[in-house]
């Protein structure tokens, strides 16, 4: 067996070093060995100093981390936001055109928003669902005390361009400033001066949005607005035709379509907000309802001609269809207070944006609805039609329900009255995923809102009190299969959910 000796180290002092080390008898009498020598250090002792060592770094490295996190989030919290300058530098002396800040309000539909249900114009108070809770519309009349009259110009951009408030605290994304980052500075200051010196103010204190955790914590919209707001303030027209590129600017910009007919992506920001986006108006949902896709082969834009879109844009109805829920208050609010040559550019606009070619019309006037174009043949439906016009006893309960609460406005063939009644087969609303919006007309009606051009205030009645919930989900899935439509059935539990959660 080898023998162990202790022999000096680089500092003077002993260790234990083998002289021959080929089995453990040997290296236990090192450690014999170096046990009569006090400076001895034994290999044991050895690798705990070393594991002490090692844990000692490791610590002060988490230790360094942690300052460096501590510090980061309070930066992130209360270092001020770098805010977006103005797009441009209009002229010293520029100054609105008359009327421009309240056109500039309509086609950014804020009333819709920012007016509560019975409340005075603009004060706030309006609940909006979303995802994380309710979020309350803030009072943007010019009241000093509860509004925005002592905003400034530069900071009521922040809020447009940003989202970020006077306070420098975030505003939550249900305010389209992802949109609104593409409105001109003469835009924007023409809606400032017609907030600061035409609308009344309103001493109303809102009711204080109060979402969860970690919602609650508006720092964090900071880090959202980082990933979210990927494009550049401004607008840049595509440059197809003037109409077109006006249409371009209102559809990206001030009307903010994509905020309901873009999809939404794992941050809930808007997947594509302008063009050259893949998912920019490819449709969306906007509590429970569908906001159909504006491109394909099959959306209305490419389906109806520029005239009838445009008709629906400022009545709310056309031959084809009415605009219910969320694209209801839209044409009310905003859409019906367009010029026609407004409208017919947005038209225009959507009719080309997937590249076909467009010829805008040189002049638009909204025209009566006319009767529709015989249907193409179609076996479905015939059948369906056959069917209803033969009335067997022994037809569908649905098939039956249709018939005594619905024909007499939508017929038997499904195509309803134009401009009045919608028609059914192919009906977005009727056909999309979402069953909610469906569900909740046949339960408590609809109302197509009144327009200066369609003063007539077209009624739904509901028929809550009238059918049950298996009843409903009857007549639900029958006419999402009636007329060569193909959707999915409705079961009376959806039924019962939205009976449940809404009261009218």
């Amino acid at each position: 067996m080898g023998q162990a000796q202790c022999v000096p180290d680089r500092r003077g002092q002993f260790r234990a070093e083998h002289a021959v080390q080929s089995d453990r008898s040997a290296r236990r009498a090192c450690l014999f060995d170096c046990a009569c020598d006090p400076h001895a250090i034994p290999v044991q002792s050895a690798s705990a100093d070393l594991r002490r060592m090692v844990m000692k770094t490791f610590l002060r490295i988490i230790g360094a981390l942690v300052v460096i996190g501590i510090v980061a989030l309070l930066a992130f919290i209360f270092v001020p936001v770098q805010l977006t300058k103005p797009t441009r530098e209009p002229a010293a002396d520029w100054k609105p055109a008359e009327g421009q800040g309240q056109y500039v309000m309509y086609a950014s539909d804020c009333m819709a928003c920012h007016t509560a249900e019975g409340g005075k114009p603009f004060a706030g108070g309006r609940p909006i669902a979303s995802p994380m809770g309710t979020i309350w519309t803030t009072n943007i009349t010019p009241d000093k005390e509860t509004g925005i009259g002592n905003w400034t110009l530069d900071q009521f951009r922040a809020a447009l361009y940003d989202g970020i408030r006077a306070d420098g605290s975030h505003l939550y994304p249900a305010m389209p400033y992802e949109n609104y980052r593409k409105l001109t500075e003469e835009d924007v200051r023409a809606l400032y001066d017609y907030f600061m010196h035409q609308v009344q103010p309103v001493n109303n204190v809102v009711q204080e949005t109060k979402l969860g955790f970690p919602f609650n914590m508006r720092f964090g919209i900071r880090a959202w607005n980082w990933l979210a707001l990927g494009q550049e303030a401004g607008f840049k027209a595509a440059g197809k035709s003037e109409a077109q590129d006006r249409g371009q600017y209102l559809v990206e910009g001030p009307a903010h379509c994509a905020a309901c007919h873009s999809p939404r992506n794992p941050l809930m920001a808007q997947s594509g907000t302008q063009v050259g986006d893949k998912d920019f108006l490819t449709g969306g949902v906007v509590d429970g309802w569908n906001a159909p896709s504006l491109r394909g082969a099959n959306s209305a834009p490419q389906k109806w001609s520029i005239e009838e879109l445009a008709t629906y844009l400022a009545t709310g109805r056309n031959s084809y269809s009415t605009a219910n829920g969320e694209m209801g208050l839209a044409v009310e609010h905003s859409l019906q207070h367009l010029t026609d040559a407004d409208n017919l550019a947005i038209a225009a606009f959507l009719k080309g944006i997937d590249g076909a070619a467009v010829e805008v019309p040189q002049e638009f006037a909204v025209k009566a609805s006319k009767a529709l174009p015989a249907a193409p043949a179609d076996a479905a439906g015939e059948a369906t039609t056959k069917m209803l016009t033969e009335a067997s006893p022994d037809m569908p309960l649905g098939a039956r329900l249709y018939l005594d609460n619905c024909a007499a406005c939508h017929f038997v063939t499904g195509r309803g009255a134009p401009g009045i009644f919608p028609e059914l087969a192919g009906n977005d609303l009727v056909t999309g995923s979402e069953t909610q919006p469906l569900i909740s007309i046949i339960l408590h009606g609809a109302e197509v809102p009144s327009t200066a051009k369609r003063p007539m205030r077209l009624v739904m009645q509901g028929y809550a009190d009238r059918l049950t919930d298996d009843e409903v989900a009857e007549l639900a899935t029958f006419v999402r299969s009636a007329w060569g439509n193909s959707a999915g059935p409705v079961k009376a539990a959806d039924v019962a959910t939205v009976r449940n959660s809404q009261t009218h």
